[in-house]
């Protein structure tokens, strides 16, 4: 039987899991999230949120996006390789509705699993723009 908890071995709970995941990481982004992740070590899939204040400025709406994100998580952990992931948020998700953000959780998961694998083509390096 699979088990479907959510514990403390399946968080990113240090500054260092997070600044591990922000060099060089896979992406895979839709509207409203980003998702960073690298291959790990430990035999399981970690999860960490990002939902910053600036994106999203009610706190009950920041609750329910991590909510749901981890409710996502929870129940397509069993499909996901060994990586650990980092959930970012953009602007206007406190506007989409619970199905909708859900929906784009699932094909994110899949997205940035297929990413990770060995051999994997790497996506180019983002380069910002200068500002003027």
């Amino acid at each position: 039987m699979e088990d479907f908890r959510f514990g403390r071995e399946l968080r990113l709970l240090t500054p260092l899991h997070y600044s591990r995941i922000f060099q060089d990481p896979a992406r895979a982004a839709t509207p409203v999230f980003t998702l960073l992740a690298k291959p790990n070590d430990v035999g399981h899939p970690r999860l960490g949120l990002t939902v910053a204040k600036k994106r999203c400025k009610k706190a009950y709406q920041r609750n329910r996006i991590k909510r749901l994100a981890r409710e996502s998580f929870r129940l397509n952990r069993h499909k996901l390789d060994n990586i650990d992931i980092v959930l970012m948020v953009k602007t206007g998700v406190d506007e989409q509705s619970n199905e909708e953000l859900t929906a784009q959780l699932n094909k994110l998961w899949r997205k940035i699993n297929e990413r990770c694998k060995p051999g994997a083509p790497k996506p180019k390096p983002f380069k910002r723009k200068p500002r003027k």
